[in-house]
């Protein structure tokens, strides 16, 4: 499955941009602000509908317009050739259109054309609390199961729902106990479903994630991924229903696994506190090539690789490894930016496949 061709317009820094790819290495080239990340991301938006970096779809609009649109051909997805059409028209909902048909929910686009971002963000997954993490697998896993993405949707939509029911309590001083069962209901039905998926996920996931880490460290240390949660599936409806008065206290829903989080460590050590800064590159890069290894193997065809700005980021040998990659087979179609064409072409120069650049700052 590749991205063959791809047209923006009005998408953040490009009123107009149409581009066709190769089906194996495309290298976006520029000055800085050129608009490199800008055409990443129009493919990150085609493939998952949303930005990797924008949290509104507002923000994906080019000043002084009222509406985005990016329109793109897929082939040799699990549908065949498809043309996909994102859009979004400001003070309305997103449009999402296979082959100009819309899809009757935009859920059921996701993970057809699977894409794995590595950018030099990516260790605010370390940093950040619990909610980065959390946002990384909900991902991986909606990519791959999509009975877990519409009860993931279900599970936030009650929980906003009955968040506002508890305000709403408090700020008008009463209390109906069946009005609140009406929304709590769902939150432990899926709660249960979510935990044991997450749980499966990850029985899968790390053992291919500690492979990677040892290739890239050379089998320097050892390296876990450990799921937390208070969701057990054989008490938690007791548990949750005994912390009513809690939830009554703080006016939110304080237990569920919305609260879930993944702790990282290194030699038995937490990472982010005792993982240098090259151990933690290490750590998130391993967990991006275990998520296009475990897309790979459940959709029985390579995901697309995005890599944002990694020759700056990365040491030589971890871009070797990368570039390895691409030549073995084990990536196929690649977008890349870089700032330095020169770099570039001398990296990629002894590569046995094609190889298209495209210097986006000649569009300026």
């Amino acid at each position: 499955m590749y991205l063959q061709r791809i047209s923006l317009t009005n998408f953040k820094s490009y009123d107009f941009g149409d581009f066709k790819f190769s089906h194996r290495v495309n290298c976006i080239v520029g000055e800085n602000g050129s608009g490199k990340t800008n055409l990443l991301d129009a493919i990150y938006f085609l493939a998952l509908t949303k930005s990797s970096v924008s949290t509104q779809d507002a923000l994906c609009v080019t000043h002084e317009a009222d509406f985005m649109m990016i329109d793109g051909l897929f082939v040799g997805g699990e549908k065949g050739d498809v043309q996909i059409t994102c859009s979004f028209q400001k003070g309305q909902k997103k449009a999402v259109l296979h082959d100009k048909k819309p899809y009757e929910k935009i859920s059921e686009h996701i993970g057809l054309y699977p894409v794995v971002l590595i950018s030099p963000n990516d260790t605010d997954i370390v940093r950040d609390g619990s909610e980065e993490r959390r946002k990384f697998f909900d991902g991986v896993i909606s990519q791959i199961d999509r009975e877990y993405l519409e009860t993931l949707i279900k599970y936030n939509k009650v929980l906003l729902q009955r968040n506002a029911l508890l305000k709403q309590f408090a700020e008008k001083n009463y209390f109906d106990a069946d009005l609140l069962d009406i929304y709590s209901e769902p939150i432990i039905e899926c709660g249960i479903e979510l935990q044991k998926k997450r749980a499966v996920f990850l029985s899968k996931f790390t053992p291919i994630f500690q492979k990677h880490y040892a290739n890239l460290s050379e089998s320097r240390e050892e390296v876990r991924l450990v799921y937390e949660t208070d969701v057990d599936a054989d008490t938690f409806r007791n548990d949750f229903t005994k912390n009513r008065q809690r939830d009554l206290a703080a006016q939110r829903t304080t237990l569920g696994i919305h609260k879930d989080d993944f702790s990282f460590e290194i030699n038995a050590f937490p990472l982010k506190k005792y993982g240098s800064q090259g151990q933690q590159k290490s750590y998130v890069i391993a967990l991006k090539l275990a998520q296009f290894e475990l897309l790979a193997l459940e959709k029985g065809f390579q995901p697309i690789l995005l890599l944002d700005d990694i020759f700056d980021k990365l040491d030589d040998r971890r871009i070797q490894q990368l570039i390895n990659m691409m030549v073995d087979g084990t990536f196929q179609q690649v977008f890349l930016t870089d700032a330095r064409p020169e770099r570039t072409q001398q990296l990629l120069s002894h590569l046995t496949v094609e190889v298209c650049y495209f210097d986006v700052t000649q569009g300026k």
